[in-house]
């Protein structure tokens, strides 16, 4: 039987996703650092699927313990989806690093261990799915929200190298890019209602994507078009925005 592999379990994308993977017949293992939190959801997700579902302890922020980690779990596992992220604050890490660097290695170098194991793994058997959220904000530098963006930005380009280097070993390497999520990490934010997904319409869209084997989405499917408009601004009149 198939069995996912979910990081950062906990998020509101994440547990959205997990119920439609598990609605379409995959088993799950939801694993991230709060285990009360998955253990929970893991119930209501079995409860209401039917599949198996178990939960596992991973901290993006600790590789040195990945490698033991994926050991532990590389002989069920099938498939990868990593939802591990963190907004931040950007005028806190202008100013103080640790805070930058939390947000560098939350979203994008703290990944790149778990995700290369996933890879080397999946390309000997010849076969596995890899599947990871990046952003819009990864699509051009924002003064809002730039060190988010540039971490992103590094997490779609690294996807995009491991999608070419496993193209032909049978491997699926799928990129997702949501634009405005209302989720508990925007909740502070004033979003535009009419931009604004659920983490429901960003799971389906996730899932759909797993089963035509899509390379990079955005969720919704309008971010699309409105990254092009936004990446073919003249940086002269970019730099007097306010994004």
């Amino acid at each position: 039987m198939a069995t996912m592999l979910i990081l950062g379990a906990a998020s509101d994308i994440a547990r959205a996703t997990a119920l439609a993977f598990a609605n379409d017949g995959w088993d799950l293992i939801l694993a991230g650092r709060q285990p009360e939190i998955l253990d929970k959801i893991a119930t209501d997700i079995a409860l209401r699927s039917g599949r198996r579902v178990k939960t596992a302890h991973f901290d993006a922020l600790r590789s040195e313990e990945h490698a033991v980690f994926w050991q532990g779990a590389e002989e069920e596992v099938s498939a990868l989806f990593c939802a591990v992220g963190l907004l931040g604050d950007q005028e806190k890490a202008q100013a103080d690093m640790d805070q930058a660097t939390a947000i560098l290695q939350t979203n994008f170098t703290g990944l790149l261990p778990i995700l290369s194991l996933a890879a080397n793994t999946f390309e000997k058997r010849g076969r596995g799915l890899i599947i990871a959220i990046s952003s819009v904000a990864g699509d051009r530098g924002r003064a809002s929200n730039y060190f988010y963006g540039s971490a992103k930005a590094g997490l779609t380009a690294f996807l995009s190298g491991l999608r070419n280097r496993l193209a032909k070993k049978g491997v699926d390497v799928i990129t997702v890019k949501p634009g405005f999520v209302a989720t508990a990490m925007t909740a502070d934010m004033a979003l535009p209602i009419k931009l604004t997904a659920t983490p429901k319409q960003v799971a389906t869209d996730i899932v759909k994507a797993a089963r035509k084997k899509h390379d990079v989405i955005y969720s919704r499917w309008f971010w699309r078009y409105i990254m092009l408009i936004v990446d073919h601004i003249p940086e002269k009149i970019f730099k007097k925005l306010k994004l």
